[in-house]
């Protein structure tokens, strides 16, 4: 039971990751294109998708989870159980992940997208082989960090039979009283949480190449 949890958190955890950021980083790069001081600077598409993010990230997830019932149900065929838990946590983290994107977009040194422009590059160019490139260390910092959280998320969801190991922690943990699997499963979050951070700051170390630069 344990063991199909885990498998359960981590599929919906994963899933949601890459999907949140396929429908995230678009999102960010065109909050940093259309913002103030961006590329092509539009206040009314920025002003837009702003609000949007920023309602959908004010909203806990839990409720977000509920009110999202009648839609899971039309995209999945059901409102329960770890495959339905994926579409709430979607839309949770997609404007998060934006959020990540747009900050770490900003954090490239302005000089480079000047140098760029001098040289000829679109905008297109400058988005893909510039922007993207140079922020990559803290982008991945940023999926690190999202995945993270959607683990908390995914676990949060056992509430309301979201599936994984929240759901055993629930049902066993809380409604039964059974301390020891509550014990377990929370042990086991902490184990995937820390391997989760570990992979993602390797993996954001060798990406750095500022650190290689002084090496």
């Amino acid at each position: 039971m344990l063991l199909e949890g885990t498998r359960d958190t981590l599929y919906m955890t994963l899933c949601s990751a890459v999907a949140g950021y396929v429908l995230g980083l678009p999102l960010g790069v065109l909050l940093y294109v259309t913002g103030k001081g961006g590329l092509c600077p539009l206040p009314v598409v920025y002003r837009i998708i702003d609000i949007i993010c920023n309602i959908i990230r004010s909203i806990p997830f839990l409720i977000l989870l509920i009110l999202l019932i009648p839609f899971t149900r039309f995209v999945v065929g059901k409102s329960y159980g770890s495959t339905a838990t994926i579409v709430p946590l979607v839309i949770c983290a997609a404007p998060y992940i934006a959020r990540v994107v747009e900050s770490s977009l900003n954090e490239v040194d302005a000089g480079v997208i000047e140098a760029a422009r001098a040289m000829g590059a679109s905008n297109i160019q400058i988005i893909f082989k510039v922007l993207l490139v140079e922020a990559r260390t803290s982008l991945v910092t940023g999926f690190t960090i999202t995945t993270g959280l959607l683990l908390g998320y995914s676990a949060m969801s056992g509430t309301v039979g979201g599936g994984g190991l929240g759901d055993i922690a629930v049902r066993y943990g809380y409604y039964r009283w059974q301390t020891s699997i509550m014990f377990i499963t929370v042990a086991l979050l902490i184990v995937v949480f820390q391997i989760i951070q570990m992979l993602g700051t390797k993996v954001a170390r060798k990406l750095d190449h500022r650190k290689k630069s002084k090496q």
